[in-house]
Formats: C-alpha cells, structure tokens, sequence
C-alpha cells in the first residue's frame, strides 16, 4: 500500500504558501477594523519586540494568567510581587492599558507607603509618573486613560496634602523643575528659539526626560495661566488638556475635561511659591493672578458643550465663589468686588448660588470663613480670629505684606461682626470678645517667645518689620505695635 506521507507533505507545503500568502491581506483588514494590536512595535526595546514576534497569540492567554495572580497578590497586599507580575505583563501586552494604570496606583500609593523615610516615598511616586508617562504612553499614544491616571497623580498625589510627605514631593519636584525652568515662570521665546548651549540644554531635558512640549505649555499659560511649572498642577492640566487633544472620543474629551477644574481650583488656592527665607520646603501661596483667564476658560467650556452647561456652570461658580473671597482676603478689594458682582450678573442670587440678594461682598467673605461657626461660639471664633492674625503676622515676616494685610482685615471684619450679634439686650457678656487689639497683643508675644519649635532668624525679622522694641511683652503697659 502507498504510503501517504508524501500526499501530506505536499498538501502541508501548499497550505503553508497559501498562507504565507493571504497572512499579510488578513493583517492589513484586521489593523484597518481595529480587530487586533499586536503589531511588532517599532523602537520597542528589544524583550518587547522579542515576545511580541516569538509568542504570537498566545502572549494574550499567558498576559490574562498573570494579571489573574497580580489580582490575587494585591488582594493580598502583596504589592511589591504584583509590580513584578505586572512588569512582565506590560511586556508581554504593551497595549493593556489596564496594567500600565495598576502598576502606577500600586508604586504611588501602595508601595510608596510602606516606607517612613519621606524620600523613599517620593522614590517611588516618581516611578508611578515615570511608568505612565515616559513607557506606558509610548504604547498607548491616544488612551485616556493613559493622560487621566497622570494628570490624577500630579493633581492629587503629589498637589494634595492627604499623604505625610506631600511637602517634600512638591519640594523635590519643584527643585527638579527649576533646573530647566528657572524660577517656575517659562521664557517661552528662549524654550521655542533656543540661542545659548544652556538653554538648548534645558529645553532638550524639558522635551525629553519631563516630555512637555514649549509650544503647548506657552498654549496653556495663556489660555489658563499664569503658572508656576514648578508646582503639580500646571503638569496636571497640561496632561490632561493633551489628552483631549490626542483622544478621538467626544466621551473621551469630556471625561478628560472634567479632570481640568480641580487642578485649576487648586492653582487658585496654592499655586504660587511664597520665597520663605525660614524654611527649607517650598511655601505655596494663592495664585490670583489666573482668575480672569480661568474664568474665560470655563465660559468657552460652557458654550463648547451646551449639553454639560450645568456641570461646567456649577463649577465655575464655586471657582469664582472661592476667587472672590481669595482676592478679598488678599487686600484686593476692588477685584473682588467685580467678580462678586459678576457671579450675582451671571448666575444670579438665592439658592443657585448660594448667595443673597442683599448681601454685601465684605459679609460674603466673613462667610466663607464662619458659615460652619455657632455665631455664639466665642471660642471657636476666637480661635478663628488668632489664626487669621497669627498667618498675618508670619506674612510681613517673610515681606507678603498684601497677604498680611487681607488678613488682618478680615479678622477686623469677623470680630465687628461678631460683636455686632452678640450686642443685644439680655446677651451674657462672657460671650463677648476681647479688644481686637488685645487678641493681636497675645498672639505676637506667643510668636516672639523663644522656643525650640520656632526659628529664632524668623522672630527677628518679624521684630524689624514690626519695629517691635526689644522689651515687647516684658510689661503689660506695653502698647500693641501698629501694624501695616
């Protein structure tokens, strides 16, 4: 009997050219539908390119294996295996945007917390940026997620201050971005047309090693600047804005735009350096000089998505709230007097703003400060009053003396209104407040004492800047010294 073996052979041989044949037609209808993406990655580091020609399909089923033990180890809490586990799914999957995520989370907030040395923290938050950004991005050029997740670390890991070493992240951070942008204010002429082997420098580290692009920074600042690049949430609202830019998706868009607002609140509250001679962390301040671009941006949001109007409305109005009283207690009256009546122009007064009709701009900012506070409450608005006070004070110490100034008025401000309820017939006078300058007089005496805690270089300069003579508090007859 003929042996059938070469009858096989042959028809294997034809079935391999045939293959061979229709294989490259097959992948360029699979690429155009979207159904596959494991195209061999050009530049990819060579273990990538490797697995992704070597493993063919089956790179998919080991990748959903290990994801599942991943699962499992951070259920666990074993986070520093799972970053293991995931490392070699990123490279088995580059496209499975999913880890790239997972793996970040896990390096800036699971294991970053393991550590009590605030640096070895900061280590490895810096690594979960790193990993979207400078890998994960390079995959996955278009996925929101991608430009999400980032923006969400600059914005809440290392802008907030809900972990232990938030101040030396923004602190390394900020020393980091001052070697390319010196002072945190860009010199856009000299980063776009670079002149001096210096700058040239600084912008080929920007572009490479932070990946920000000049021309889109410059595109920012002057759509919601002023920024200060050396603070997180510029870097938040630049990831994210390019993230609409880069995603098709009008779904995609309006999800990345919400992520826009909180960073730009927050730039309001903190995103301006105060330079503070007496401390070795960065000192942030309000940053009041975006409300007018902010509040445009808002306004072109609103009128580019009519069906989000409401959404977008509701948080422009608890920016400009927030401007309003920022600018007030920063001795800027007259601008907080213009928005205040822009707010009550646009949305109006009641219940959609929260503000009453006759109510005044100085009575909208003292309650800002006391809405939470039992108006017969002498402590707790004392304690608010010293507060008020006590930041003063540390303001013409480190020569911000229009902070200070906004301070000390709206202490004057709460204690007048104070007073004013608490004056009526049948009122117990132990609720009444002392003298306003009394309050001051005990809070500058604690502040000059000599204590370990304080830095005797600060209570110096706050004598000068005062003129307080050298025996202030020795003698009760002693007068309060006049303030700026």
């Amino acid at each position: 009997m003929m042996s059938r073996k070469p009858f096989f052979a042959v028809a294997l041989l034809v079935a391999l050219v045939a293959c061979g044949w229709i294989q490259p037609r097959l992948n360029r209808s699979r690429e155009s539908l979207g159904l596959t993406r494991t195209a061999v990655i050009s530049n990819a580091p060579p273990v990538i390119a490797f697995t992704t020609v070597a493993l063919g399909g089956f790179r998919g089923l080991i990748a959903n294996g290990l994801w599942i033990r991943t699962t499992e180890l951070q259920e666990d809490g074993k986070y520093f295996e799972a970053v293991q586990l995931a490392d070699w799914i990123t490279k088995l999957q580059p496209h499975f945007t999913a880890v790239w995520v997972n793996q970040a989370w896990n390096m800036a907030y699971n294991i970053s917390v393991k550590f009590p040395d605030p640096y070895d923290r900061w280590h490895w938050v810096q690594r979960g940026i790193e990993l979207i950004r400078d890998e994960g991005m390079l995959y996955n050029p278009g996925e929101v997620l991608m430009y999400r997740e980032l923006g969400w670390l600059y914005q809440h890991k290392m802008g907030q201050n809900l972990d232990d070493a938030h101040r030396v992240y923004k602190t390394e951070w900020a020393r980091m971005m001052d070697e390319v942008i010196p002072g945190g204010r860009a010199d856009y002429a000299s980063l776009l047309t670079p002149a001096s082997p210096e700058a040239k420098g600084r912008v080929t580290k920007l572009r490479t090693v932070y990946k920000l692009d000049p021309a889109w920074m410059k595109h920012l600042d002057e759509t919601y600047g002023p920024f200060d690049w050396r603070l997180p949430e510029p870097h938040a609202i630049y990831w994210s804005t390019l993230g609409v830019e880069m995603t098709p998706k009008q779904a995609d868009k309006m999800q990345l735009r919400r992520e826009l607002y909180q960073p730009m609140l927050a730039t309001l509250h903190h995103g301006r350096i105060i330079t503070n001679r007496f401390a070795q962390m960065i000192e942030p301040g309000p940053n009041l000089n975006i409300v007018t671009n902010a509040s445009k941006a808002y306004e072109d949001s609103i009128a580019a998505e009519p069906e989000n109007a409401e959404h977008i409305g509701r948080a422009h109005r608890n920016f400009m709230k927030d401007a309003v009283y920022f600018l007030y207690a920063n001795n800027r009256r007259a601008e907080a007097l213009r928005w205040y009546n822009y707010i009550k122009a646009k949305y109006g007064t009641g219940d959609q703003t929260g503000i009453p009709a006759n109510m005044t701009v100085d009575e909208f900012a003292i309650s800002k400060v006391t809405e939470d506070v039992n108006e017969t409450s002498r402590d707790r608005v004392t304690a608010i009053l010293q507060g008020f006070i006590s930041t003063a004070f540390y303001n013409y110490a480190i020569d911000e003396d229009e902070v200070a100034a906004g301070h000390e008025m709206l202490a004057s401000k709460i204690h007048e209104n104070y007073q004013a309820r608490t004056r009526y017939p049948g009122t117990d006078k132990r609720i009444s407040l002392p003298p306003l300058s009394e309050i001051k007089r005990n809070v500058l005496i604690d502040m000059l004492t000599p204590r370990k805690e304080v830095d005797p270089n600060f209570q110096k300069a706050l004598r000068t800047k005062l003129r307080i003579p050298a025996n202030f508090g020795a003698s009760e007859t002693n007068a309060p010294p006049a303030t700026k």
